[in-house]
């Protein structure tokens, strides 16, 4: 089923969560652990994130040798197995950076071949490395250009245009959205054009970057309906669980800490900062639900812990 129809058919608010494939060569059966602590929860979907090749340097007895590698494969076989091991609807993330619009084109593929019904369309981090473009390969630029591909799919357009015949996929297109402004838009009002130009493009929803103060989400939303965006805006949730996030979250994420989650966690001692950030999501989830959010969406990567406490105090 597709995200907006889980939106438009639920009875209560819903809760989703986002996952990552583990470290080529890892152990799958975490992952599986994880996605079971989730199960009971009744998530209407899941998302995967998706890694493109990334650029290291190490040294060697000849000297540094630059390497490219993809450090997490394995979104599309994560993906069926949420889909069709636990029948929860899989979200796999697509990028621009990284990766050949011909090489997206036959992921989408497999992924309709897979019955998956959701994409998240990205641009992806900048990792240093750019995909060479050969035997006249193209790639996307940016976010809303993977989204036209994507719709353009949808209504049975690929790239090789004697594919006259080709049955068109059906394919409900998800965006990221930034109530704190993306860090590389030179200021919000740019930003929101961005994300107006994804959704006219064919995206169907909304997911936002992880924010800890609801403020920014509630003034993202007024903005958005201010020039013309009326898709879901999903807001996403990071619950905050070592002192080392106050540092990580914000350099990474480039979205901002409070000071009285931040004042605590750092009061706490390391194994309470846990509760802490559980406590802090607690309250900002249910103001969020008290004020009518049709979803919530939480950002969990690889531990269920913290999700689950959370969950087992929350009241939606």
């Amino acid at each position: 089923m597709k995200v907006t129809e889980h939106l438009e058919r639920a009875t209560k608010p819903l809760i989703s969560y986002e996952i990552i494939p583990p470290l080529r060569g890892g152990n799958v059966q975490d992952l599986l652990g994880l996605i079971e602590d989730l199960a009971p929860y009744e998530p209407p979907f899941i998302d995967t994130t998706s890694h493109g090749a990334e650029v290291s340097y190490e040294e060697t007895a000849s000297g540094i040798e630059r390497k490219v590698k993809r450090k997490r494969p394995g979104t599309l076989g994560v993906c069926a197995l949420i889909q069709n091991k636990y029948n929860i609807d899989a979200v796999p993330h697509v990028l621009c950076l990284g990766f050949t619009r011909e090489e997206t084109e036959d992921f989408l593929i497999e992924l309709n071949y897979l019955g998956i019904d959701n994409v998240l369309a990205i641009r992806g981090d900048e990792n240093g490395f750019r995909k060479p473009l050969q035997y006249g390969r193209s790639a996307n630029e940016y976010a809303s250009d993977l989204v036209k591909q994507i719709a353009d799919m949808n209504r049975g357009k690929y790239i090789e245009e004697s594919l006259v015949d080709a049955e068109a996929s059906d394919y409900c297109i998800g965006v990221a959205g930034y109530p704190e402004k993306h860090f590389e838009a030179p200021n919000m009002e740019t930003d929101l054009r961005y994300t107006k130009a994804k959704v006219d493009a064919g995206g169907d929803y909304i997911v936002t970057q992880m924010f800890f103060d609801n403020q920014y989400y509630f003034d993202y939303v007024e903005a958005c309906r201010r020039i013309g965006i009326e898709v879901p805006i999903i807001p996403g949730i990071k619950i905050l669980t070592t002192k080392n996030q106050l540092k990580s979250i914000p350099k990474k994420f480039f979205c901002e800490i409070p000071s009285d989650l931040a004042d605590e966690a750092e009061a706490a001692k390391p194994e309470q900062v846990l509760e802490v950030g559980v406590e802090w999501a607690r309250r900002q989830a249910e103001d969020l639900l008290n004020r009518g959010v049709p979803s919530l969406h939480f950002y969990l990567m690889q531990s269920s812990k913290a999700v689950t406490m959370l969950m087992d105090r929350l009241k939606p």
